[in-house]
């Protein structure tokens, strides 16, 4: 395998980071698990345990029924939630009507009961969650100085990044407005903003999978079902929104998931753009073709993905070649012009000026698939970091 220096691809990438006026990142389940939540298989097998008796047995039933169904694939309880809510919309939610021996009104039980389940044991190890590298990473964000707006897109459901971000005092949107049942808003999200506008400064986060603090709520004016952000929550009382699946998005009015989807496909198509991905695992196929279409259809798009291990490496391999615009970049292996490269450090070649940040020696391991390894990075190489320090002190 050919080899490329660690040392000179970091001093490009310093470059794009310094140069680059409109970058925008995906956060995927590795962020979280940097601060010690649950990977989604972790969380499928705490989900389990911590339900009742008679639906820990039907939950495993179906589990083992996906198994079968998709054998070369883990299943996970985002998997098994997308399988009750099929239940639920083919039996009507009706206890007389059954499929796969489970029938409609234990179907939607269950999946009331898997949310709040997720809700708990999430809810734990955010209590437990030191969130200072998350915090920095916020305060480098929002004093880059940048023609565009800043956005995150995340798959994540939990509140860790909202938590930094009202830590620091930055401003963000979400779409949501109002303060009583902030309700969803998708004209506030469907067009740019002004440079004059307000607003303009604020973070914008996008969560594609739904948020522990959203909810269904049933609207008696209009005989239908609303999603409203509840705000911080201790014990939810209504249907939370995590992981929609086909289902929610037939509701009568646009919601979050599919305005964040369009989001993200403009987003990708507008220009020239830095995108990069950490803790993403490309495994939500319908994301995935937002993100290929993107960098298929737009030149000017430059997309980073940052991985923990190097299987997502050898994973995107295969289709690097049509995707020149796709720098891939793991532990031991990078793909960069659709060409598959082992790391090498050479000092000869290049500055090794703060390697240590982004590179092991010991290990010769790249490290920033390490989420907060690559804060580190970013914030040391920002020129800022006594401006940084100022923010996380409060002052």
């Amino acid at each position: 395998m050919a080899q490329i220096n660690v040392i000179q691809e970091m001093d490009e990438l310093k470059k794009l980071l310094s140069y680059s006026k409109n970058i925008g990142f995906f956060f995927g389940a590795g962020s979280s698990c940097a601060f010690g939540l649950p990977n989604v298989f972790k969380l499928t097998d705490d989900v389990s345990e911590k339900l009742d008796s008679r639906f820990k047995d039907i939950f495993e039933n179906l589990k083992e029924s996906l198994s079968e169904l998709y054998s070369e694939k883990q299943i996970s309880v985002e998997d098994i939630l997308n399988y009750v809510r099929q239940i639920r919309e083919i039996t009507g939610e009706k206890e007389d009507r059954h499929y796969d021996g489970v029938n409609g009104k234990i179907a939607k039980e269950l999946d009331e009961q898997i949310c709040k389940k997720i809700f708990n044991i999430i809810q734990e190890k955010e209590k437990e969650a030191d969130i200072k590298e998350l915090r920095k990473f916020f305060a480098w964000l929002d004093i880059a100085n940048r023609n565009h707006t800043k956005e995150i897109f995340t798959t994540n459901y939990d509140l860790l990044l909202e938590k930094a971000m009202e830590f620091n005092r930055i401003p963000y949107f979400d779409g949501f407005v109002g303060s009583y049942e902030p309700f969803f808003w998708p004209e506030s999200i469907e067009k740019n903003m002004s440079s004059t506008d307000l607003t303009f400064n604020w973070l914008r986060l996008w969560k594609m999978h739904g948020s522990l603090n959203w909810e269904f709520r049933k609207d008696e004016s209009y005989n239908n079902t609303k999603i409203i952000r509840a705000g911080k929550i201790d014990n939810p009382e209504n249907e939370l929104v995590v992981y929609p699946s086909k289902e929610k998005y037939n509701l009568s009015r646009k919601q979050p998931f599919i305005a964040y989807f369009d989001r993200l496909k403009n987003y990708l198509l507008q220009g020239e753009t830095l995108f990069v991905f950490t803790g993403y695992s490309f495994s939500d196929q319908h994301i995935n073709e937002i993100i290929f279409t993107g960098l298929r259809q737009n030149p000017r798009l430059y997309s980073i993905v940052m991985c923990f291990t190097d299987d997502q490496v050898d994973g995107m391999a295969a289709n690097a070649n049509s995707y020149l615009n796709l720098c891939v970049m793991g532990p031991k292996k990078m793909i960069i012009n659709g060409k598959l490269y082992e790391w090498t450090f050479d000092e000869s070649t290049g500055d090794p000026k703060d390697s240590e940040v982004y590179w092991d020696k010991s290990k010769k391991e790249f490290l920033l698939g390490d989420f907060k390894k690559l804060v580190t990075f970013l914030v040391t190489n920002s020129g800022k970091l006594k401006k940084i320090e100022e923010v996380l002190n409060g002052k």
